[in-house]
């Protein structure tokens, strides 16, 4: 398997574990309140990968991987406080709305990501992705608004959509250090992002859950932020940022996917259009990718 391949196939792995988030998020926010999901989201991931880490120091396999030194000091704390922000702006927007609308506006990450990668890192966006971004960008607007003769936006797809452009930004620091230990990136971030979290909804006076719900938020996150986010940056090794999101893309439909089952929901005929033309952005999106 060549470097492009294997990291093609750590996205769509990538893509396949954080669909998870959406759909069993909104099952849980029913117990558990928004910035204190977000909080044990990241802290599931934080921790299963300190025990991955734990594994790979007895094993001598994070002997192969570079450390995080001083000089990327500016990107980790970006990183991290990006990352406080995000899943707290994505569990108050699931709150507001469907769990299948939260999934396909991820998508929006696409937009951010790639032009954060190419106002501040130069990547070049060609034709073809000029044109799937714009697609992604129109049906995301389609989602959002509420009332087209009033202009009037939805709140819950507004939180989603800045969560998104807090995750293009997060993605491009965390490019800059994958070439760094993926497991030990996250052990930073899940443990420091989860912890900021919890004090913020402390502070702002959530109640604590129930032990049993906190497992499960823990579990979710590990899968859902810890897996996904390490597979995701060995994706970015091989592809770069904005075309690893290209082929990370596939997250939204299979939430999608799962969202309409679970909550046994009817899609509009807006959320149809939304997603016809979210489908037509992402396949030029990939096919810019692999031309």
């Amino acid at each position: 398997m060549n470097k492009q391949t294997k990291g093609v196939w750590c996205a769509i792995l990538a893509a396949a574990f954080y669909a998870l988030n959406a759909p069993l998020s909104k099952l849980l926010l029913g117990h558990v309140p928004p910035t204190m999901m977000a909080a044990f989201l990241y802290l599931g991931a934080g921790l299963g990968m300190a025990v991955m880490q734990l594994a790979e120091n007895r094993t001598g396999f994070a002997a192969r991987e570079q450390r995080l030194t001083r000089s990327e000091l500016p990107y980790t704390i970006g990183m991290v406080v990006l990352d406080i922000a995000a899943p707290i702006a994505l569990m108050v927007g699931i709150t507001r709305t469907s769990a299948a609308n939260a999934s396909l506006l991820n998508n929006f990450e696409i937009v951010a990501t790639s032009l954060i990668a190419m106002c501040l890192f130069r990547e070049a966006i060609s034709p073809k992705l000029w044109l799937g971004i714009a697609l992604v960008t129109l049906s995301s607007a389609i989602l959002s608004v509420r009332d087209v003769s009033s202009f009037s936006f939805s709140a819950g797809s507004v939180f989603v959509l800045i969560a998104c452009v807090c995750w293009g930004f997060e993605n491009n620091c965390t490019r800059m250090l994958s070439s760094k230990n993926p497991v030990q990136i996250v052990v930073i971030k899940g443990i420091f992002s989860g912890l900021g979290a919890l004090v913020i909804a402390l502070v702002t006076g959530e109640s604590f859950p129930a032990a049993g719900q906190v497992l499960l938020a823990l579990a979710l996150g590990f899968v859902a932020y810890g897996l996904s986010i390490v597979f995701y940056i060995y994706a970015q090794r091989e592809l770069g940022a904005a075309k690893t999101s290209a082929y990370y893309a596939i997250a939204p439909f299979i939430g999608v996917a799962m969202s309409l089952v679970i909550f046994r929901e009817v899609p509009s005929l807006t959320f149809l259009i939304a997603l016809a033309v979210m489908i037509a952005g992402t396949c030029v999106v990939t096919a810019a990718d692999q031309g």
